[in-house]
């Protein structure tokens, strides 16, 4: 299975400063991470050259992955299938919520007056760097985010994907059981993973 405590250190790896240093894929969800990325390098590879190199070195991850786990559909298992379709899932749902939080920032440079090279502006980083920001293929600072929420007036849930870790889940509600007076009432679905996917996917 996908270990969903895992998460959050594999949205890190597969930042765009890291790529190169991935020696090997080890899970579903590094496969489908891997190729979520590889096919968002494939636009922005048309004006930047460099992002080739990142481009190639991901396809030798992904076939060696695919050569070494997947070598025939006789040898398939129930489970490689169940945790390849959950991999998908979190993926596609990381996505969609890229996606959107694109299309809200430029929508409202566009009501400012602003454009993304401004926006690198203000950030203090180069345009490009602030391309990767947008595209979804390097993470945001906390700075930045608070900055683009105070200027933009664009609610932090937009700006900050909502999952929370399984093992952060689990000690939350032990302790939130464990007060006394505590008069928070969660249901199954208001902190899991599965919640976020759904969440997502009606983007």
């Amino acid at each position: 299975m996908v270990e969903k405590p895992q998460f959050d250190l594999i949205m890190e790896k597969f930042s765009i400063q890291n790529i190169e240093k991935i020696s090997s894929l080890n899970s579903e969800l590094e496969v489908e991470k891997a190729t979520n990325l590889f096919l968002k390098l494939r636009v922005l590879a048309k004006e930047n050259k460099s992002y080739q190199v990142l481009r190639k070195h991901l396809s030798k991850l992904i076939k060696d992955y695919e050569d070494k786990n997947w070598p025939s559909s006789e040898n398939i298992t129930n489970e490689q299938i169940k945790e390849s379709d959950l991999a998908e899932q979190i993926v596609q749902a990381e996505s969609n919520f890229y996606s959107k939080r694109k299309e809200i920032i430029r929508k409202k440079l566009k009501e400012s007056g602003l454009n993304q090279t401004d926006l690198a502006k203000i950030l203090g980083h180069r345009k490009g760097y602030v391309s990767e920001l947008i595209n979804g293929i390097r993470p945001f600072s906390k700075e930045d985010l608070i900055i683009i929420n105070r200027l933009f007036k664009i609610e932090l849930e937009n700006l900050i994907p909502t999952f929370i870790k399984e093992e952060k889940v689990l000690h939350i509600r032990k302790t939130l059981k464990s007060i006394p007076k505590n008069r928070i009432k969660l249901t199954k679905k208001d902190l899991n993973l599965e919640n976020y996917i759904a969440q997502q996917s009606r983007v």
